[in-house]
Parts: C-alpha cells; structure tokens; sequence
C-alpha cells in the first residue's frame, strides 16, 4: 500500500474530510484536530498500514507513524483536502482542551520541556568527566576548569532559563524575561550553594529582617516570579502611553519584578521549595523501596494521561542537588514498557505487529515510550497492566540499590551516561536487565495470545460486511442531484479557494446565490451540520456524499447571520430547506458568498456529471453521479 492510498484510508476513518478542523505533524504523530471525536473509527485507523498506534490527548487525535514516515504521510492528506495548521496554532487550540488541572500540566511541561536539552547535555558532560575518572584519567589544570564550565553552568543559571521560558510561555518579553531571572543569581549575591554548605558565608540580611541569598539551582520561585513578572509587564503595557512604552515598561517590570523576586517571592517560594524536595526525597528514601515500587507501576499510567511534565520541574529540583533518584526509577518503568513489546513482537505469527512491535521497542529503549504504549501493549491491554507491575518491581530494585543519575531527560541506553561519572553503571545495567526480564517473561507467559486467528475471523465479518453493504448500495447505481440553490452556476475551478477549485475535495460546481435559502439536493441523511451553520455534509441512497458549503471562509464568522434548520442525524428529502443565510452579512464581512456543492466521495463513482452551466433555480437538475 503506497503513502497515497494509506492517507486516503486515514481520511476515511476519521470520518472524512468535513470531521477534521485541522491537521499538524510533530517528529514522530500525526496530529489531527476532528469535529465530533465520535466519528473516528479507532479500530480501522490502528490497522491502517505504517500506523504504529494513536490516541486522543490534548484536545487532538494522535496518529503515531514515525520520524520520516509522518512527513510524508502529511504531505499526502494534505494534498487530498485536508486543512492545515502550525503546531502552535493547534497548541493553542488544544490548550483550551482538559480541565483546569491538565491545562496547568500542560503550561508545565510548555515551560521546562526546551530547558531539558541543556539540562541533558550537562548530564552527558557529568557522565563524560565521571568515565575520564573512572579511568584514572585526571585533567590537567585548565581542562579541570574547563570540565567544571560545562557541568555546572546549567543549573547555576537555571533560574534564569526558567524566568525566560515562563515569560516565552506566558505572553511576555523574552529579553526582559532573562535579564529578571540574571538578577536572581546576580553575582552581588551571596552564593546559595556556599551558604547551604555551612561556611563562613552568610546570606545577605536586607532591611535589617529580609535573609536573601542568590537562586543558584532553584526552579519553583523562579517559576513564579516568571508567571507574576510576564502578566505585570502586559499589564504595564497597556496602562502606558505607545510613545513612551519602550523606556517605561521595561524599566518599571525590571524594578517592581527585582524587589518582589527578591524579597518577597525568592525567599518564600525558595523556603516551600526546599519542603517540596525534602517531600519528595522522602518518598523516594522510603524503606525497602516503597518508594520506587509506587513511582515505578504508576509512572507510565501518569505518561498515558498527559500530566506527567509535572516531573520536571520534580526532577529539575533533584538534579541541582546533584543526585536524581527518579531517572532510574522511571527508566525501570520505561524498561519494563519496551520489554512486554519486545515479547509480544516475539510471540505473535502476525507479519504486521512484528513490524510494529520490534521498531515501538526500539524507540522505547531509546527513551520514547509512546509507540510501544499506544501502538502495541495498551492495545491488547495486558501487556501494558503487567509492564506496570514489572515497572513496579524494577522501580524498588532501582531504590534498594541506591541508583541516582546526575542529570535527567534521558533514560535506559542514552540514560547509562549519567550513571559512569558516580561509579553505579553496573548497578544500572543489572537494574535494566532485572526490569526488562519481569516485563518480557511477565507478557510472553501470562499477556498475551496471539491474535492471528481472531484477526482472520475479523477480516472474514469485514468482508461479509463489506458485501452486504455492497449489495444494499448496488440497487441505486445511478442518482441525478438538484440544485440546493437558486443563482448563478459557477465552475468549480473558477472558484476563489484552492480547497475547492484544485478538485482536491472532489468534483461538484458552485452557486452564486441570489436567495438566502439552501435546500437539500436528494433524499439524503445528514451526517454533519456545523454548529456555525454554514456546512453541511449528506450522504444519499446512492451513497454519494455531499458537502454543501455556503461562502468562502464564512466559518470565520462563527454562525453570525447563518441559521441551522436541520441537525446531524436528521433524513430530509429533496427540496427540503436545511439551512438559512443572510448574504449582506457575508458581505459586510468582505467574504464571497458563492456556494460550493461538492460530491466528497468522488473516487466510489465511475461518472460524477456537472448538468448546469448558467443560472439555476433550486430543484433543478444538477449533478449526476453513477457507478
């Protein structure tokens, strides 16, 4: 099955082109912004060919492909009609998606997910400088200096690159955003890290009561006074004259910003900080590795949710400390994930999931976990239940050793970097060994039968299903349509809008109307009829499936001067009003109120026939199709 043919069946099974808002692509998903999340066929699209599993999260419909695959993939849908958008736009639109408890995980994980690289690469440089030791390789004075500004400069000016991302996150000046965060580590401070240690270094006592020592480190004040500091600078902004905006607003954001960020936010947030990590150290510390066992069975639950960007800011915290329990704890997890997936790839006859159970392994090994989670185990259920209690035990052995990485964002084979510098690599590797045993002899045993047989009995139920419906359409080979309007007859391809006039939706013609009355074309169900009442999508006997779309872009007038007179599910019959429109609205808009009348379904017929080329009245032949 070629790219073309697979996009085409994608399409299908998410309901067809007039289910679908939007469509984005990251590295690896397909990420689709649908109508009514009732009309995806979810067991269709997770058989498609090359599809690795998807899911709905974020207020998007989730397709896993692949790296390189989903570009392609995207290209194609595209070129068959689908409509487009930037991921930030679908971001924004799917930050309105969730309850406020996932929206604020989500404003999480948009804040600390592109500090982690750097963050990653210190680790790597940690990892590097503990084999050179390891090694007995020691560095000569300037490489020791050298080795030090690439493994500690990342955390002493973390709270800086937090107060940026928050501001970038929150609508604020980047620059202004960074500079704030400077301050909170500005070298006039006395260093955090040396006043904690005990020394002669005491903090600095303002005003004669306030202690205040430089942030070195630190994440939640830094977060807070990032939130705080944007949402002041936006409100300076509108409160000053746009002359003088340039001198005053940054100057009053940095001075009112500085004496809250230090004074008052730094300290009190740094103390509810240090409770947070000495609350979690706790839990991790828990006697006979309580703690691991808890974190490790629940971590890729928390993963399938979506909230689990809260642990960066948890790991963050962990790792200016030095020592990062969690990253083995997770990476047992993680393991226990991508071994039940490396057993179901063993044991099934199934051609097609061992080409996608082996490369989701891969990429789980790697450090991704969602293509083995929603690609292969959450699919048959029981792997994914008994990885988690594989993630448990691999969690408490992780505990009871004592594993914490130096740094976090990568795990099980990148993750090993991060275990060479502090001397426990061999205790990582047998925890990663010991993980993936349990998770792979837990599924091959007790997860999970083959399926091959129930997929033949499903393919035969199909194709008995496939004839019926053959048989039951067959009896109307031939349909001729009626026009829904009355006015001018326009061809499709002389029509302002490349959706429309490429003929990627499919064929049909257009109307100039010249009343304000859409009438339905056949006897017909309606399958959609948009909440802002300017489309409509029927489906006749002949199973011809039209899209009645009134005006050029009119969606953008969110159902101002549109009235609906029919709903999805409704059956009409030819000539029965199914909507209203009010033209000089849609010119007063400045939109074009031609109306498009497309056969969506085109490719299912051997014949679609254009019957009109001049002015129409409404209930005039009009389109003729046949099989």
């Amino acid at each position: 099955m070629n790219n073309t043919e697979i996009a085409k069946k994608v399409i299908d099974a998410l309901g067809g082109r007039e289910n679908v808002r939007s469509v984005a692509h990251c590295a690896t998903r397909l990420r689709v912004m649908v109508v009514d999340e009732g009309k995806i066929n979810k067991d269709v699209v997770e058989d498609i060919e090359k599809v690795q599993g998807a899911f709905f999260n974020s207020g998007q419909y989730q397709i896993i492909f692949g790296t390189g695959t989903v570009n392609k993939i995207y290209d194609e849908v595209v070129a068959l009609g689908l409509p487009t958008s930037s991921k930030d736009e679908m971001k924004a639109e799917a930050a309105k998606q969730g309850n406020a408890f996932q929206r604020a995980i989500r404003t999480f994980g948009d804040v600390f997910v592109p500090i982690i690289p750097a963050i990653v690469a210190t680790g790597l440089f940690m990892g590097l400088r503990g084999l050179l030791k390891a090694w007995g390789i020691e560095l000569p004075g300037d490489l020791a200096v050298y080795s030090e500004i690439l493994t500690d400069t990342a955390f002493i000016v973390l709270p800086a690159l937090v107060v940026w991302s928050t501001f970038r996150v929150f609508g604020g000046n980047q620059t202004i955003g960074i500079v704030l965060g400077m301050m909170l580590i500005a070298g006039q401070l006395p260093n955090a890290w040396v006043v904690a240690s005990g020394g002669d270094v005491t903090p600095t006592m303002f005003f004669g009561f306030i202690p205040v020592v430089g942030l070195q480190g630190s994440v939640l004040p830094a977060f807070i006074i990032g939130i705080i500091g944007a949402k002041f600078e936006k409100a300076v902004r509108k409160v000053v004259p746009e002359v003088l905006d340039l001198l005053l607003t940054p100057f009053v954001t940095l001075f009112v910003m500085s004496i809250l960020g230090l004074f008052v936010i730094g300290p009190v947030f740094h103390v509810v900080e240090n409770y947070i990590l000495v609350a979690t150290q706790a839990i991790l510390n828990l006697p006979f590795g309580l703690g691991g066992l808890v974190i490790g069975g629940v971590h890729q639950v928390i993963v399938v949710s979506g909230v689990h960007h809260i642990f960066n800011f948890l790991e963050a915290q962990l790792v200016a400390t030095g020592a990062n329990p969690f990253n083995a704890i997770i990476t047992a997890a993680m393991t226990a994930q991508g071994a039940a997936t490396v057993a179901v790839g063993v044991k099934t006859k199934n051609p097609k999931l061992k080409a996608l159970a082996f490369p989701a392994a891969l990429s789980a090994f790697l450090g991704i976990t969602e293509p083995a989670i929603f690609g292969v185990n959450l699919r048959f259920r029981k792997p994914f239940f008994l990885s988690l209690i594989a993630g448990a035990i691999g969690g408490a052995f992780a505990s009871l050793l004592g594993l914490a990485g130096t740094g976090m964002g990568v795990t099980i084979i990148p993750g090993t970097t991060l275990y060479v510098g502090n001397g426990q690599l061999f205790s990582y590797l047998l925890m990663v060994a010991v993980s993936f045993v349990v998770g792979f002899s837990l599924t091959y045993m007790f997860g999970f039968e083959d399926e091959e047989v129930a997929t033949e009995k499903k393919s035969e139920t199909v194709v008995t299903a496939e004839v019926v419906k053959e048989a039951e359409t067959s009896l109307i080979n031939e349909e001729t349509l009626v026009s829904p309007l009355s006015g001018e007859v326009v061809a499709l391809e002389h029509v302002n809008d490349p959706v429309f006039s490429s003929g990627a939706m499919g064929k049909g013609l257009a109307v100039k109307p010249s009343e304000g009355i859409v009438y339905a074309p056949a006897d017909a169900e309606v399958t959609i009829a948009f909440e802002t009442g300017h489309a409509y999508g029927l489906k006749t006997a002949s199973g011809a499936e039209i899209l009645i779309h009134i005006g050029i872009d009119t969606v953008s007038m969110d159902g101002d001067g549109f009235e609906k007179l029919v709903a999805a599910g409704d059956t009409v019959t030819a000539g029965t009003p199914i909507a209203k429109f009010d033209a000089s609205k849609i010119a007063a808009a400045g939109l074009d109120d031609t109306t498009m009348i497309i056969v969506t379904n085109t490719a299912d017929f051997a014949t679609v026939e254009t019957l009109a080329d001049t002015t129409i009245t409404h209930g005039e032949a009009f389109i003729k199709v046949a099989k």
